[in-house]
């Protein structure tokens, strides 16, 4: 009996905010596709819109929720279940979904201001704030880390060259602003958890 127990395997939820995420978006692409794309337009997309509309606040956090297609959706997930864990584990769950929140409303609200005739939807912003959170930990204390500076060149300078020289459907704004977000909330907490020290 007791060999029983130990061979068992343990299913663990081992990161709740990345998984429950991830499984929001899946549960959306889903919807989405049930009903023709109008979730999409509806909830899981933000774009200009009067600010007395209720769903405008309810998109501009949503629409890191909404991906086009399975194609757009595997593409996000797979990064964001690969680099999310190890931000979460690190940062914890809570400073991670007050993270996931402001680059939401953050890059919902700048695509608004800037782009009056297209919607944004998809995690990528989402992606690119945990890359940069994930090489953000080791600024500071006199010290300039070369990862970050190589993650920096290589994402920041692949977004601002595919914003300029290549035509698609990709928000390359969500992206820089992801990443720059990512080193805004990783500064603001590695400043808080030295205080604590």
């Amino acid at each position: 009996m007791d060999n029983e127990k130990r061979r068992r395997i343990k299913i663990e939820y081992d990161s709740p905010v990345i998984l429950t995420m991830a499984l929001l978006s899946l549960a959306a692409l889903f919807i989405n596709t049930l009903t023709g794309g109008r979730a999409n337009a509806a909830v899981f997309s933000v774009y200009r819109a009067p600010l007395t509309s209720p769903m405008f606040y309810v998109r501009l956090v949503c629409h890191v929720l909404g991906h086009a297609n399975f194609a757009h959706f595997f593409g996000n997930m797979s990064f964001l279940l690969i680099i999310g864990p190890t931000v979460e584990k690190r940062y914890g769950s809570l400073d991670l979904l007050i993270s996931i929140l402001f680059t939401a409303v953050v890059s919902g609200a700048v695509h608004c201001l800037v782009s009056a005739d297209t919607a944004l939807l998809g995690a990528s912003g989402i992606v690119f704030m945990c890359i940069f959170l994930s090489t953000v930990e080791n600024i500071g204390d006199g010290k300039l880390s070369l990862t970050f500076v190589f993650v920096a060149l290589i994402y920041f300078g692949q977004a601002i060259y595919e914003g300029f020289f290549v035509k698609d459907s990709v928000s390359q704004l969500a992206h820089i602003i992801g990443g720059v977000c990512g080193i805004a909330c990783g500064y603001l907490m590695r400043r808080r958890q030295h205080r604590r020290r």
